[in-house]
């Protein structure tokens, strides 16, 4: 018998046998892995544009209210000039607006959390990992030194947006007074339960905050909103403050609201 009439093939022909293959069968990807990565550079993306959408409207409000003062400072030398109540209202609201509608953006992709103070406080009180907090907190301040980049190349005349203590305010007091005005706007953040709302009074909280300290200080409250622009002017000798401030007001908020959810949690 011929060996076309066993298999039915002609192997002169050229046709296909079922032989086995020698080369290995290919290994399935990890789904939670690859979910995890996306969530992951989601998030990355997300508090990166978030943080640069945001500190660009806001610097460029207060690169506009400053220049409209003549002067990099609101107030002059003499000491019984009165601080231009109306540039002061026109930075916090630049700051509180933006800030309202970036998180309202963002915060179903990153959090919109935009601050690495705010980021610290969220990972001390246990609400994100530590990686997460690692990469946001990378995104946060290379989105400051891009907006204050941006803003320095976009609009005429020197930047001059930069985070300084007023004459008439020690580094001492300038620390804590940032550090005050921290915990407020985190206490904020943690407190208040999610809603459509609640971006709004993030907004707002911050808007007060710097209706309280952009004279004295600056009004920082956030790492990477001082950082970005003294990489494009210099830094100041007490430029430290504005890292150590912020972060003291997140242990001090972090710690009252693991205080109040303690005692909530024992009275029932």
């Amino acid at each position: 018998m011929s060996e076309k009439s066993i298999t039915g093939h002609n192997h002169a022909e050229g046709l296909p046998t079922h032989e086995p293959s020698a080369s290995p069968a290919p290994q399935r990807r990890n789904p939670r892995l690859n979910h995890t990565v996306r969530t992951e550079l989601a998030a990355f993306l997300g508090e990166f544009i978030g943080t640069f959408m945001f500190l660009s409207l806001a610097f460029t409000g207060t690169q506009i209210a400053l220049n409209a003062a003549k002067v990099q400072k609101l107030t002059s030398s003499d000491e019984t000039t009165l601080p231009d109540v109306g540039k002061l209202l026109y930075i916090a609201f630049a700051f509180g607006v933006s800030l309202a509608i970036n998180v309202a953006i963002f915060a179903d992709i990153s959090g919109g959390k935009f601050n690495p103070a705010v980021t610290s406080a969220l990972f001390i009180t246990g609400k994100i990992h530590w990686h997460r907090a690692i990469q946001t907190i990378i995104a946060q301040l290379i989105a400051g030194m891009a907006a204050s980049g941006f803003v320095s190349a976009l609009l005429p005349g020197p930047l001059i947006i930069a985070t300084t203590l007023d004459p008439s305010i020690s580094i001492a007091r300038g620390l804590f007074l940032e550090a005050f005005v921290t915990s407020m706007l985190i206490l904020t953040i943690l407190m208040l339960e999610g809603g459509p709302a609640k971006p709004m009074y993030i907004g707002m909280a911050l808007f007060v905050a710097e209706l309280c300290s952009v004279f004295f200080t600056g009004g920082s409250l956030n790492p990477a909103r001082s950082f970005g622009p003294c990489v494009v002017v210099g830094f100041t000798g007490y430029h430290w403050i504005y890292w150590l401030g912020p972060l003291l007001g997140s242990g001090v908020a972090s710690g009252a609201y693991w205080l109040i959810e303690f005692v909530r949690r024992e009275q029932l």
